[in-house]
């Protein structure tokens, strides 16, 4: 190479990073490393002291699960091939007879009701959701019970039965009843519980499914309602576990597992057709679950608590306030912040409050007041957000104290 050559070589090798020893990235992958779309699209971040609720995109993944779903995206493989291989690990952990990915609880509500309507019979699957010709197409429910997640049910045309005694149960029972149907977070309204449910469920030997996507913690309830005799139970996979937000589980007996799958992508000509789930989220939630049912939960318990106490003890200090930590009896059974105060005293309102700490920076969402106490969850924040959280709703109340 002649001299000036040489030269003009050294030159630009440093962009491609050939003498460098740097190694090449072009412009593409560089721009693509640095985008911020959230950024870029203007949206507000902010602390999550509100929980884990769908409006709120609720849990963030950790790396074990991103790293599953990433190594997934990589790959090809047969989708039926991964819902058998995942069902079995998912039913295995969970002491169930079968399992599948859903598209999340909603999605196992509707597949799983479709299976005992259809069992096996595509002809069947293909008429849903007129079942106006079947034999059995009814399904009991507590009224206490009714009101928003039993409208996934009605998806596969199967209609509502409302009752309020074990006696009124019993008589409702007919040849038409296809299912019975439980709303875990509702047990504590309802007239009849679990072990009397089971019960006349199995008396007159009649499916029964529960529903409990926010249930967990504890852990232990991903076993429990399969051992207690449920024959399907509906999960959230996107809440405590923290796999997609758009997953969920249904597990249960195998004959409904496998009747709800004909309701289900790949196939077609079926109502469940819109409720996929990519390779990457079966894989994203296998790994979360897994990881789920390995924690330390007692480690994670005290995490919890010490967070609450670190904004409990920072608003207590403030003359005026009454504050606690508790715990929900059933659903996002976690260490819980109650706090109010004397608004002769502090001249704000909860509602106040929540705009005050969504508008601050950083920004937090906590939810809205009941009986004008505002109730702070914990357990979907990150190390260290618990004391921006108690200084800034300190902060506030001293603010506004007169």
């Amino acid at each position: 190479m002649k001299r000036r050559d040489l030269i003009k070589y050294l030159s630009v090798a440093p962009l491609a990073g050939g003498l460098t020893g740097v190694p090449f990235k072009s412009a593409a992958a560089s721009t693509a490393l640095k985008r911020d779309l959230i950024q870029e699209l203007g949206l507000r971040t902010f602390i999550n002291a509100y929980g884990v609720y769908t409006t709120h995109t609720a849990s963030l993944m950790p790396e074990e699960v991103m790293e599953a779903i990433n190594a997934a995206s990589k790959k090809y493989v047969l989708i039926n091939d991964l819902q058998d291989k995942v069902g079995e690990k998912i039913a295995e952990m969970c002491h169930a007879e079968s399992a599948m990915v859903t598209s999340g609880c909603w999605s196992a509500l509707v597949l799983g009701t479709a299976g005992v309507l259809t069992g096996m019979d595509k002809t069947k699957v293909a008429k849903l959701p007129d079942v106006s010709e079947f034999e059995r197409n009814e399904v009991i429910l507590q009224k206490t019970h009714s009101g928003s997640y039993d409208h996934a049910l009605t998806n596969t045309g199967i209609k509502r039965v409302f009752v309020e005694t074990a006696e009124e149960f019993e008589n409702a029972i007919n040849p038409k009843t296809a299912m019975t149907w439980f709303y875990n977070e509702a047990a504590p309204w309802g007239k009849i519980g679990h072990d009397e449910w089971l019960r006349i469920s199995k008396k007159h030997k009649i499916p029964a499914m529960v529903d409990i996507a926010a249930d967990v913690p504890p852990v232990e309830n991903l076993w429990k309602f399969n051992e207690m005799g449920y024959d399907l139970v509906c999960v959230s996979g996107g809440k405590a576990i923290r796999g997609p937000q758009s997953a969920g589980i249904l597990m249960g007996r195998k004959e409904f597992i496998s009747a709800a799958r004909l309701s289900a992508p790949p196939g077609g000509g079926n109502i469940g057709r819109g409720m996929k789930v990519n390779k990457e989220e079966i894989f994203g939630m296998y790994a979360a679950l897994d990881r789920f049912v390995k924690l330390d939960h007692g480690k994670e318990w005290q995490m919890w608590e010490d967070r609450a106490r670190v904004i409990l003890n920072a608003v207590s200090k403030v003359k005026g306030v009454k504050a606690e930590i508790f715990v929900p009896p059933i659903a996002n059974v976690t260490p819980t912040l109650r706090i109010s105060w004397d608004q002769s005293i502090i001249k704000l309102t909860p509602k106040d409050m929540t705009l005050n700490l969504r508008n601050g920076v950083p920004s937090i969402e906590a939810p809205k007041s009941i009986n004008d106490a505002m109730i702070l969850s914990v357990w979907m924040m990150q190390p260290g957000e618990e004391k921006i959280v108690a200084k800034r709703f300190a902060e506030e109340l001293i603010k506004a104290s007169v």
